[in-house]
């Protein structure tokens, strides 16, 4: 992985495609490499759809070899939602993959001027780039099934849906899971319109006959693997709740805390939770059965499985299983508590290629505006379908929450710097508040998951209902996420990493072991905090101030209940998370 493969679409004659080494960028992965390659190569003030845009996806650290939880991807531009800089973290097979074709980043860059479109083949072989408008406007399902035809089982797909073609905001960029469904996303920030305005439908990856990467010190690296993927099963996160119920076994959790925003953050609990919960999820899909029904990986190499299979009621695949995010988003915002309606809205954002939280949060203003009814699935689902044929309604919803509650005169609109919010309301969070307000990338759960915390008394406990050390925990969540998101490690790491020294230790040896060095926690600090230096240097130069770093006024003055709170985290204090 000692290489940059570059595909400049813009290039006179048709594509170009030309490989060099790292140079500048030697030592870096995953975000911290997109983060880099955007800031120096990206102007700040380009449009996000024009050719002065990049493209990059880069796999992490540790991606392509044999440690677990190595196979997030991280894809990185500048956002068409948010008007900032964005890294989009998805799993699947392509971190991997990518890894060993020996690619530490693969950057796209220019712009066609014709309206053609293309895929992109790479193998041990080398890259071609072929035109192919036969693929216009195919959803994403149908598109992987065309390229399994032409290339095989064993491939790997990265694609976009035709939301990605047409150029939305809450467009995602699609990549297949160990199945081969387009099932996995690098799913915010707008990243598949940025590969769409590139012309690039699908991107095939076939690493047969190449090989894992191979550590430095193998002895090393493989104990510090084998006391690592202890250190997970060992924790009650990462080891039973987890694998058992998945990401939605929060649903309750957050209920209960009444921090669970329902009926577009009017209230902080949703009573038909429990209908939706991952405990029924669970129960539901056990009942129904199927191959990977209740837990299931989303890539190889992965020990915590919280993923899973949703079959419908006479046992037909629907989707994968609903995420957390997910189900709160289509199911308790948009007061729905119907799970077959939620996965049929979950498989049409991956069909289409579009960002779950996104377009639930903007249903869920669709429906403040009146033009359905909270509750509404079937309304809800045929929203989603005008998403993806492009009408006018749909491409305004496509634009996702923001345009939409300015469009329909929407005020209490979730969004912090155009991005939707996710499931955690800050006023009952107010840790998640700081990050939602404070990172770079737009309101971003996972940029600094104070839930842990908060909720769930991981690495502490601070009291989620008033602002005192949330803006330490934030801060210090941020940073260790910007560097796990550099090594292609699973954030679902960071609980066990919190609670057990030892696994955090077993991490820096899987490091050294690999690349022979002698990180410390202290360099890990470090790489974090040089991550999202970078990324806010870039957000100055795009225009950005202090005054994107904020919630919307609604959480400052709406009580929410059970609790009665309201966001009470001052302005200054937000200025001061980056005072390192």
């Amino acid at each position: 992985m000692d290489k940059i493969l570059r595909i400049d679409m813009g290039a006179e004659g048709g594509p170009k495609v030309t490989e060099e080494p790292l140079g500048d960028y030697t030592g870096l992965g995953g975000r911290a490499l997109t983060s880099a390659m955007v800031a120096r190569e990206v102007p700040p003030l380009c449009h996000p759809l024009g050719a002065d845009n990049k493209l990059v996806l880069a796999p992490g650290m540790l991606s392509g070899t044999t440690a677990a939880m190595s196979g997030r991807l991280s894809v990185g531009a500048k956002s068409p939602l948010t008007g900032g800089i964005k890294e989009a973290n998805a799993g699947g097979q392509a971190a991997q993959v990518l890894a060993r074709l020996g690619y530490a980043a693969m950057v796209l860059e220019g712009k066609p001027q014709k309206d053609d479109l293309y895929r992109v083949h790479i193998n041990p072989g080398g890259v071609k780039v072929i035109l192919d408008n036969s693929l216009k406007l195919l959803p994403n399902y149908e598109l992987v099934e065309r390229m399994k035809y032409q290339y095989g089982r064993k491939i790997t797909c990265i694609s976009i849906g035709p939301a990605g073609e047409m150029k939305m905001s809450a467009a995602t960029i699609a990549i297949t899971d160990m199945e081969l469904r387009p099932t996995r996303h690098a799913g915010r920030g707008g990243m598949g319109a940025v590969m769409g305005a590139k012309r690039i439908k699908a991107i095939v990856l076939d690493d047969a006959g190449a090989k894992m990467r191979s550590p430095q010190d193998p002895e090393k690296f493989n104990a510090a693997n084998k006391k690592f993927v202890e250190g997970l099963r060992n924790h009650p996160v990462t080891g039973q709740g987890l694998p058992t119920y998945g990401t939605n076994v929060l649903t309750n959790i957050l209920c209960e805390a009444g921090g669970y925003p329902a009926y577009n953050f009017k209230e902080g609990r949703f009573e038909g939770a429990h209908k939706i919960s991952g405990e029924t999820q669970a129960e539901t899909e056990n009942l129904r059965g199927g191959p990977g029904s209740a837990t299931h990986g989303c890539h190889r190499g992965c020990v915590i499985r919280c993923s899973g299979t949703y079959f419908d009621k006479d046992g037909n695949f629907l989707s994968k299983q609903p995420e957390y995010e997910t189900v709160w988003a289509h199911g308790g915002h948009c007061g729905i508590s119907d799970l077959d309606a939620i996965a049929m809205l979950d498989f049409l954002d991956d069909n289409y290629g579009l960002d779950s939280i996104e377009m639930g949060v903007t249903i869920g203003v669709a429906m403040e505006a009146g033009l359905l009814k909270f509750g509404d699935a079937e309304g809800a689902i045929n929203l989603m379908k005008e998403v993806g044929q492009g009408t006018h309604l749909g491409r305004i919803l496509g634009a996702g929450a923001a345009v939409t509650g300015k469009v329909f005169g929407v005020e209490r609109v979730p969004v912090v710097k155009g991005q939707a919010l996710p499931a955690y309301d800050p006023r009952a969070v107010q840790g998640i508040g700081v990050t939602y307000a404070t990172s770079p990338m737009g309101a971003d759960h996972t940029a600094g998951y104070a839930v842990t915390a908060n909720i769930l008394r991981v690495g502490g406990f601070i009291d989620p209902l008033k602002p005192e050390g949330q803006i330490q925990l934030s801060r210090d969540l941020q940073i260790a996420t910007a560097a796990i998101d550099s090594t292609g490690m699973c954030l679902f790491i960071a609980f066990a990493l919190l609670d057990q020294p030892e696994t955090f230790q077993a991490l820096l040896d899987l490091l050294n072991g690999f690349y022979g060095t002698n990180l410390t926690g202290d360099d890990v600090v470090a790489l974090g905090k040089r991550v999202l230096s970078t990324e806010r240097d870039f957000n100055v130069r795009a225009g950005f101030s202090a005054q994107q770093d904020r919630l919307p006024e609604f959480f400052k003055n709406e009580p929410v209940g059970p609790h009665n709170v309201t966001f009470d985290v001052k302005d200054e204090d937000l200025d001061r998370v980056f005072d390192w």
